[in-house]
């Protein structure tokens, strides 16, 4: 790893049950591998929400560390983000999680051996976030009925694809689209929507691109508004998802925008990077461009 001041010094985050929970081998393999490159490790496991923010905001503040890594699923990703945002801290990323959204955009690997690999020889960016009612988001926020499946999601217990999938074919004839003033950069429309998706990234997670063109790095959220699509039609929507041609559904507009306002009649279910928040009835969206010092491997720089 080429770093900057010349610190040798690295944090590892870890949450233990983000994924498929945790494997003890991980801690040696990690350690070993710093020593071998001559980077000093230091862990600490999360022990409760929130927690990530509290370490990550103490390391960038303190100093002590070059770089400060996220190990565990979106939401550790976020948390890790929350404490580093708008300071000189890079930050890293070790996916282990259900989905890895933003990992998958930036072409981390999601093998841990070759994750190890991008942590010797990466490139320092400075990436966009974005908050929603003063939430901190990094990869995709949503409205509507991926905000109602992420609020079943984290009360089932369950992670994975499989899951999640299950609780998309079992809701999806129960929920209805819903009005609303959606206000882009002073220009205001009011659409029926199914999703709205505020993207920074491209992706959700397991390569469900939701906003193909987004860039983390362009100083823009991509907003995907998605109508409720027939049944019959609900395969070759997801074949659209995943294939990266979303944009040329009929039930999907991409439009981008720096500052985003949204008004129901009534709250509306919504998440923030998947963790689901308390319905609310008017958001306000704001880009916060080049916020965050990440650590990409080298290569992408011009891809993402």
């Amino acid at each position: 790893m080429t770093l900057p001041t010349g610190n040798k010094k690295v944090l590892f985050i870890i949450n233990k049950y983000s994924g498929t929970g945790y494997n003890p081998s991980v801690e040696g393999r990690l350690l070993s591998f710093c020593e071998e490159v001559g980077l000093e490790a230091h862990l600490e496991f999360t022990k409760d929400r929130g927690h990530a923010t509290r370490l990550a905001s103490q390391a960038s503040q303190e100093k002590k560390f070059e770089v400060v890594f996220a190990m565990g699923g979106d939401g550790t990703v976020n948390e890790v983000a929350r404490g580093v945002v708008n300071t000189q801290q890079i930050m890293g990323i070790i996916p282990k999680g259900s989905g890895n959204g933003l990992a998958r955009h930036l072409g981390i690997p999601l093998d841990f051996k070759k994750c190890l690999q991008y942590i010797a020889s990466s490139h320092v960016i400075a990436m966009d976030s974005f908050t929603v009612n003063n939430h901190l988001s990094i990869n995709v926020s949503g409205f509507g009925f991926d905000g109602h499946i992420a609020g079943l999601f984290g009360k089932n217990g369950k992670r994975g694809l499989a899951n999640y999938t299950r609780l998309v074919i079992q809701e999806f004839m129960k929920y209805a689209e819903f009005g609303g003033e959606i206000n882009i950069d002073g220009s205001s429309i009011y659409e029926n929507t199914f999703v709205i998706a505020l993207a920074n990234s491209s992706q959700f997670g397991n390569n469900a691109r939701i906003a193909p063109s987004a860039s983390v790095c362009d100083g823009e959220l991509d907003i995907s508004l998605v109508k409720k699509v027939p049944f019959i039609k609900a395969p070759a929507f997801a074949y659209r998802m995943f294939t990266g041609t979303l944009g040329q559904s009929n039930f999907v507009k991409l439009i981008k925008g720096r500052e985003i306002g949204l008004r129901f009649s009534n709250p509306v279910a919504y998440h923030v990077d998947g963790e689901a928040m308390q319905p609310e009835s008017q958001f306000t969206i704001k880009i916060n461009p080049g916020s965050i010092r990440l650590l990409i491997p080298p290569g992408l720089i011009k891809k993402i």
